[in-house]
């Protein structure tokens, strides 16, 4: 499956096509800059994601206070759940490396395709 083949398909969901970036949150990669927030997706995954098992599963991640919690939800990359039930990534084994760096470059290719065309220099 391509990443716009992804996007079609989550767009058909209307829970996961709801989640927007606000003012707010484009306030706040115009401030830290999309370096910051691949640093924080990354940070997000390892610690919310990667475990076998990871803690509070289908609870961990928040509906907003973060463009990439929204991103999460936007990519169903939130919980292993949702990972399961969407991409088939299997629940009770770690995610490797380079599963995690997928994970981090759809959740910036999610991010990208919400900024408006002003910000896609950067």
């Amino acid at each position: 499956m391509t990443i716009d083949e992804a996007f079609e398909r989550l767009g058909r969901s209307p829970f996961r096509s709801r989640f927007k970036l606000t003012a707010k949150d484009l306030a706040y990669i115009d401030r830290v800059g999309l370096a910051t927030i691949e640093r924080h997706a990354a940070d997000f995954v390892r610690e919310k994601l990667a475990a076998a098992i990871p803690a509070h599963d289908g609870k961990q991640t928040p509906m907003h206070g973060h463009p990439v919690f929204k991103a999460m939800h936007a990519t169903a990359t939130c919980c292993r759940g949702c990972m399961a039930k969407w991409w088939r990534v299997p629940q009770g084994t770690p995610l490797s490396e380079t599963q995690q760096a997928k994970i981090v470059g759809f959740l910036m290719a999610w991010i990208d395709r919400n900024l408006p065309s002003r910000d896609k220099a950067q």
